[in-house]
């Protein structure tokens, strides 16, 4: 695969996360109702997780195909196991905790969230240097 498309498609992801978190999710809850919002945010989430998934996944798959382990390889690599573990585990959890109206866990959780999403802003940023 072309460096120069990997490192479109790494700015790409790397766009659709600074729109997500510095754009789209704080307007969310400027303009939607809290309720409205949490639903929104629901729905849309896991849509974020995903394509930044499939777009960080394929990337890794074509650097394992060619055997290019460099540190590159690694941080995308990284970021999408991130993305799958955001997307299959604690994104539940943070919903779980927030309809059992636990609090607490619901903050911790969250936060987990939102450290990671800024180690992989961290992580693209590094690539693209």
């Amino acid at each position: 695969m072309s460096e120069q498309i990997i490192m479109n498609l790494v700015s790409l992801t790397l766009g659709i996360m600074l729109f997500f978190s510095f754009v789209l999710a704080p307007m969310i809850f400027k303009v939607l109702s809290p309720e409205n919002a949490g639903l929104f945010v629901r729905a849309i989430f896991p849509y974020y997780y995903l394509v930044n998934l499939i777009i960080l996944g394929t990337i890794s798959i074509f650097y394992i195909f060619y055997k290019t382990f460099n540190l590159d390889f690694y941080l995308i690599l990284g970021t999408a196991l991130l993305f799958l573990l955001n997307l299959v585990f604690l994104m539940p959890k943070i919903n779980k905790y927030k309809d059992q109206k636990n609090e607490r866990a619901f903050k911790i959780a969250h936060f987990i969230s939102v450290i990671i999403n800024f180690l992989q802003l961290i992580a693209l940023g590094i690539i693209l240097v």
